[in-house]
């Protein structure tokens, strides 16, 4: 008998095929550790039945009505590699494009649907294997329904993700044995360049330098489960209806807060960009630097009052993306890094 080890934890995940057959069934090569901590919780529920049968004590009769799971990847350093996880189950599955001429950037580039939302089969699903030198289990179909990606001054941004699954089962084979360790690069919040235009301009016009203290951008992905049904007891597809993006930044209480402030009270539409570059690329093409561009169309939805910080007077806004038929945009995440096929 083995004794759990928390150093000995891992989490390893894997691509399932896109195609509705594969979906949910793990893949034989390809696996790679989670770069970060997390918990694989199964969310099966056990209904004891009511029943009036003469016992003071009550019978164990029970039965299971669903199965699922949630893996909760905690909070942790945000990599310009193992982000792309995140999109590609939350969003969709993008396609790299090579940069231009000579460069070894690869481009993935997840533009979110305004009018026609995604089939599940374009969503990249995982297959789990979690636990430690003493249990492993396993889960499959496992798609992104929320994230969420805070950053501070001083600080890398920090990304905590929920992946949805299927019924989670022990694993007899246990971790596999030589899965890929993926290099990474800590996106860093102090190189981060907040951008904010108006319809009549494109994103990443104007820069508003020496402003941006801190910033959360929470992301409900829209991908939802349904249980029907179908067979059996964990959910029998998944779809996407409305997501929902909010972006809550504090900002110093200078001119440009409080032009935003007055944008707010105007309902102004307004173009956020927020643009990470990371480490040169080994050689530049369009893009010179490891980059994620987040691009958020929409307008401000709050503004608190004046706070202070250290002595120094910040104030917060929350920020709502929606589709504005003038600037024909609503969220465009760019990720640039050098990893090829995941």
């Amino acid at each position: 008998m083995s004794n759990g080890i928390k150093a000995l934890r891992q989490i390893q995940m894997s691509r399932e095929g896109n195609a509705t057959t594969d979906q949910g069934s793990p893949t034989t090569d390809n696996w790679y550790v989670w770069r970060g901590t997390g918990t694989l919780q199964d969310t099966s529920v056990v209904n004891f039945v009511s029943e009036d049968v003469g016992y003071l004590s009550g019978l164990d009769r029970t039965y299971i009505p669903f199965t699922g799971g949630i893996l909760n990847l905690e909070e942790t350093e945000a990599n310009f590699t193992q982000i792309g996880y995140i999109f590609d189950a939350g969003f969709y599955e993008a396609t790299p494009t090579t940069d231009t001429g000579s460069g070894t950037g690869y481009i993935r580039t997840y533009t979110l649907p305004t009018t026609t939302p995604k089939a599940s089969t374009d969503l990249q699903t995982y297959y789990f294997k979690a636990g430690d030198n003493n249990e492993v289990e396993e889960a499959g179909f496992g798609f992104v329904p929320e994230f969420t990606l805070s950053g501070t001054a001083g600080e890398a941004w920090k990304l905590n993700a929920t992946f949805e699954t299927r019924q989670v089962t022990t694993s007899t084979a246990g971790f596999e044995a030589s899965p890929t360790l993926p290099t990474v690069e800590e996106m860093l919040f102090t190189k981060t360049t907040l951008y904010i235009d108006s319809t009549g301009s494109t994103f990443g016009d104007t820069e508003v330098a020496s402003t941006l203290l801190a910033a959360q951008l929470s992301v409900k992905t829209g991908w939802q489960s349904v249980h029907n049904a179908s067979g059996q007891t964990y959910f029998g597809y998944i779809k996407q209806v409305m997501p929902e993006i909010l972006l809550n930044v504090t900002f110093e209480h200078n001119s440009s807060a409080a032009t935003e402030k007055t944008n707010w009270r105007a309902q102004t539409v307004r173009l956020i960009r927020l643009g990470i570059l990371g480490s040169a690329l080994t050689a530049a093409g369009a893009h010179t630097y490891h980059t994620l561009n987040i691009d958020l169309t929409g307008k401000w939805e709050t503004f608190d009052k004046i706070g202070e910080q250290n002595g120094n007077d910040v104030i917060s806004g929350t920020f709502r993306a929606r589709y504005n038929t003038t600037a024909a945009s609503f969220v465009i995440f760019t990720l640039v890094n050098e990893t090829a096929t995941y």
